[in-house]
């Protein structure tokens, strides 16, 4: 099974100069909880976001660049060959970025969104959920607090 997860604000931004636009500690939990022994799919952008490798996940990243090798890590140069590099029998996750997300959203079996209830200036966007080919079978509000700025709610959309 192909997921997609990520966190989306209300006008679909998800980043601005390769960094998050907002900290939930929840949503991180979530995103940790789901992930963590699987295969995880993303940019080399999205990866370099990352002060180091997530661990116990396998990282696969995808890149044009020819030298780019950083340790432990599966490299490939297309979404295709990210997938035929994982188990088939398990669930894998992609983890962006906006690039990657518009490259799956076709051949994913489910979506796992933290909806951010706010806007944000951005420059790399989620593509839109279409809701004739996506159904929400799942969504948990969670609403600001101390640790968390924004009312944020957990969503799972299976395709039709």
């Amino acid at each position: 099974m192909i997921t997609i997860i990520a966190a989306v604000a209300e006008n679909n931004a998800l980043g601005k100069n390769n960094q998050l636009l907002w900290h939930l500690p929840d949503d991180f939990k979530r995103f940790k909880t789901l992930t963590t022994g699987h295969h995880i799919i993303m940019g080399r952008k999205t990866f370099e976001s990352f002060p180091k490798p997530l661990p116990n996940r396998t990282h696969v990243i995808i890149t044009r660049q020819k030298n780019y090798h950083p340790e432990g890590c599966i490299i490939v140069d297309s979404l295709e060959k990210a997938i035929a590099v994982c188990p088939k029998e398990v669930e894998l996750f992609i983890i962006g970025g906006g690039e990657i997300y518009n490259q799956s959203i076709e051949i994913a079996h489910k979506l796992d969104i933290t909806k951010v209830n706010h806007t944000f200036e951005a420059d790399t966007f989620f593509p839109e959920i279409d809701l004739d080919i996506w159904e929400l079978t799942s969504a948990a509000f969670h609403p600001k607090d101390e640790n968390h700025l924004y009312d944020f709610s957990f969503q799972t959309f299976l395709r039709k």
